[in-house]
């Protein structure tokens, strides 16, 4: 549930972007420096990168990949090492080599019930973590119950979750905002509706916008009641 005393960022990601990861580490970075920090809501929306990605095809990242983008294997083979590199930086263990190319769109089902719960970011960070550093099968129902479980959903709730198709809706309706959004790629931050911000930029530059943003923000929050006094009773006894 939004709160209306919190200016939202919304963050639009999908689970199997590397930049995604790399950007909420950045975000979380200015963040932690952003003395206003409290008076920002953060919502997580979902976006596939490629829809139409089947699950158990067998090809490893770097042959997905090169197939996908028309590039030799060694190509794709580098520009993952590059990012895995980049990624150390920033404390992140990623093992792209291990990684288990899946359609993500049931990952993005999970994270809509976890939102639910106030769990949505529990959830981006857990699934990251599970795709690029334990290269988990994130399309495998049983995986997704036992995530959901570590990050405090109940069991009970999972189990429908991954047997049916709840929260598809919340997903495609995420994916169709970005459309009319005009995003063409993720991680995509917008503040406030008024400010968007494409891909994993630095934290100074996020840090930047939080300040623009937040303290536009503020200037349309009311200040307080303006009272006119009158007679009353006060709870002291006093009329």
């Amino acid at each position: 549930m939004s709160n209306t005393n919190k200016m939202k960022v919304e963050i639009w990601s999908d689970i199997m972007c590397p930049w995604c990861y790399i950007g909420k580490r950045r975000f979380e970075a200015a963040m932690a420096q952003f003395p206003d920090a409290g008076a920002v809501e953060i919502e997580w929306h979902s976006f596939q990168l490629d829809p139409a990605i089947q699950s158990g095809h067998g090809d490893n990242l770097y042959t997905y990949l090169s197939k996908r983008k028309g590039i030799p294997y060694e190509q794709a083979e580098q520009m993952n090492n590059q990012v895995t590199a980049l990624a150390g930086t920033l404390g992140l263990t990623y093992n792209l080599d291990q990684a288990v190319v899946a359609n993500s769109f049931d990952a993005h089902r999970l994270i809509q019930l976890a939102k639910k719960h106030q769990l949505g970011d529990a959830a981006e960070e857990r699934l990251f973590r599970a795709y690029f550093t334990e290269g988990k099968d994130f399309s495998d129902p049983a995986t997704l119950v036992a995530l959901g479980k570590e990050i405090g959903l109940q069991e009970s709730t999972l189990q429908e979750l991954v047997s049916g198709q709840a929260y598809a809706g919340e997903v495609r309706k995420d994916i169709a905002e970005a459309e009319a959004l005009g995003v063409r790629g993720v991680p995509f931050f917008v503040f406030d509706r008024k400010y968007g911000v494409s891909g994993a930029q630095a934290a100074e530059t996020f840090l930047e916008v939080l300040n623009k943003s937040v303290g536009e923000w503020k200037q349309t929050q009311p200040s307080g009641l303006e009272i006119i006094e009158g007679q009353t009773c006060g709870p002291d006894g006093d009329c």
